[in-house]
């Protein structure tokens, strides 16, 4: 039926619903950006600072911690509030508001009992967890101290997804700016006078921020009170947790193969090669990161919206992967281009092995990238046992992938691991997104992939088989063109008075935008 429907739209329809789509991407992923763009400028300050201060080996050490918090949320968490979203969103879709509130409701009370049994679950089992990452239960204490840091995010959590399920974009980009002051604020006075052992503390007062900020946040979307039945609370947590389990196991299996292959190497490599790969792995994905947090904030619950209407559905996903490859590029290459003097930036001398391995963990964010916009049909259509299918074949490679070039490669075989893994993950998703929605890549992103990721293999190979000079030339060059490229391109999709006058202006004068007559139609 979604077919026949779409076959009966009209051009000019179908042409202002992409209008539309590309605009709206666009600005929550400017809206997003604009916060990433803060949150980089701090992340400078406290990255650098904190691998100061601690060394490839502290910030090591951080990472694990890190991973040991993400793990443990994700068991606990079951998911819940990443259902949670999707039922808010389609709930507000629908303009129910009953139906918000008896989420909202639900989303509350199960995002602080679950805080409150991840904390417990960690301290409980603190030796053995400290045994298995580390060797020894020298940290025991750490680790007890950081189940603090779990309940915290799982609670704040809760109100994250009421946010992100009505679409205040502008709101989770504040509370990521806020997020990252306080790591700074916090972190970097609590490291100086405390060195590791102020690692946990640090780590657990940053998370008791987020708790502050989601509720400040949250309180703003009126929500009508309602006295919930025994019976209602049962069915509302029910449908949470139906997909919420296949979200958990998801999100188990992520940090699971982070954790993995952090342990690895520190029982491989030793703890400074695993600073070293956590300071890449945290480079590479701060650009593409946007994208990415702009995908789960705005595109998922659209796509939640129109999830049935398998045209509809396919549309948003190949123009959301569209734009994301166009904004990714100029970043990615100019990252691959330059990865000494980033490294060097971010960090110090002494991480200068993280260099090789920046540019293996780029590609990979270029893949997820393309990845993740089809992984999102899945979720939207609640088919549990295929997403979770994906999710484990997924794992199983990066796991198996890890092993073998780590074993064959070392730290560099991290890299190649991360990046192999997800080129796993498109030949797994894609067959099954055809099968549930009839999905194709359209002809613009076949195009603009060539282009873009041409490129990228350019640039990438030139510094295997080229002077470090002429490659980094090689590099400079592909990088301008390729955002001269996705300008132009962008310029395009969105139409004119969506693009601010002085932009506008700025676009004619270089000569990527038209200009007069040509300016005024609205698809450029």
């Amino acid at each position: 039926m979604s077919a026949i429907a779409d076959e009966q739209s009209s051009p000019s329809t179908a042409e202002n619903r992409s209008e539309h789509t590309y605009g709206q991407i666009l600005k929550s992923s400017a809206i997003v950006g604009g916060s990433t763009v803060l949150n980089v400028g701090i992340g400078i300050v406290r990255t650098k600072t904190m691998a100061l201060l601690l060394g490839p080996a502290g910030f090591g050490l951080a990472g694990l911690y890190t991973s040991i918090i993400t793990l443990t949320q994700s068991i606990a968490g079951m998911g819940v509030n990443s259902s949670g979203v999707r039922q808010i969103a389609e709930a507000a879709g629908s303009g129910d508001q009953d139906s918000i509130a008896r989420t909202a409701i639900v989303l509350r009370q199960s995002s602080l009992i679950l805080g409150l049994l991840g904390a417990i679950l960690l301290l409980v089992f603190s030796r053995q967890v400290s045994t298995v990452t580390f060797g020894n239960t020298k940290q025991w204490g750490a680790v007890c101290l950081i189940s603090l840091a779990v309940a915290f995010q799982l609670i704040s959590a809760g109100q994250g997804a009421l946010i992100q399920g009505m679409r205040r974009i502008g709101d989770l980009a504040k509370m990521n700016v806020i997020a990252a002051l306080s790591g700074l604020v916090i972190s970097i006075p609590v490291v100086y006078f405390m060195r590791e052992k102020g690692i946990a503390i640090s780590l657990v007062l940053v998370a008791a921020t987020t708790i502050i900020t989601s509720w400040w946040y949250g309180r703003k979307i009126r929500i009508h009170f309602m006295q919930l039945t025994y019976s209602q609370i049962r069915q509302e947590a029910a449908g949470l947790l139906k997909l919420g389990i296949a979200f958990m196991v998801s999100g188990l299996l992520a940090p699971g193969v982070a954790y993995f292959v952090r342990v690895m190497l520190l029982h491989k490599e030793g703890l400074a090669a695993t600073g070293i790969y956590q300071s890449a792995w945290t480079l590479g994905g701060l650009y593409v990161g946007f994208i990415l947090q702009a995908m789960g904030a705005d595109f998922y619950p659209r796509l939640s919206a129109v999830a049935n209407l398998n045209g509809e559905c396919n549309r948003l996903v190949n123009e959301q992967a569209h734009i994301g490859l166009l904004i990714a590029g100029p970043g990615v290459l100019a990252t691959l281009t330059f990865a000494p003097v980033v490294i060097a930036l971010f960090y110090s001398a002494k991480f200068g092995g993280a260099v090789e391995v920046l540019r293996w963990v780029c590609l990979g964010a270029t893949m997820q990238v393309l990845t993740w916009p089809m992984g999102f049909i899945i979720v939207a259509k609640s088919r549990q046992n295929l997403f979770l299918l994906s999710e484990i074949l997924w794992a199983i490679s990066a796991v198996g992938l890890a092993w073998i070039c780590v074993t064959w490669w070392g730290l560099k075989g991290a890299g190649i691991a991360f990046f192999l893994s997800y080129l796993a993950h498109g030949i797994i998703v894609y067959p099954i997104t055809q099968r549930l929605s009839g999905f194709r890549w359209s002809l613009e992103n076949r195009h603009t992939g060539l282009v873009i990721l041409g490129l990228i293999a350019l640039v990438f190979c030139g510094f295997y088989v080229l002077p470090v000079l002429w490659a980094a030339l090689v590099g400079t060059l592909a990088a301008a063109l390729c955002s001269f490229y996705s300008i132009r391109v962008l310029s395009k999709l969105v139409p004119a008075h969506k693009i601010s006058p002085p932009i506008r202006r700025i676009l004619v004068g270089l000569r990527i935008a038209p200009s007069g007559r040509d300016a005024s139609h609205p698809s450029l």
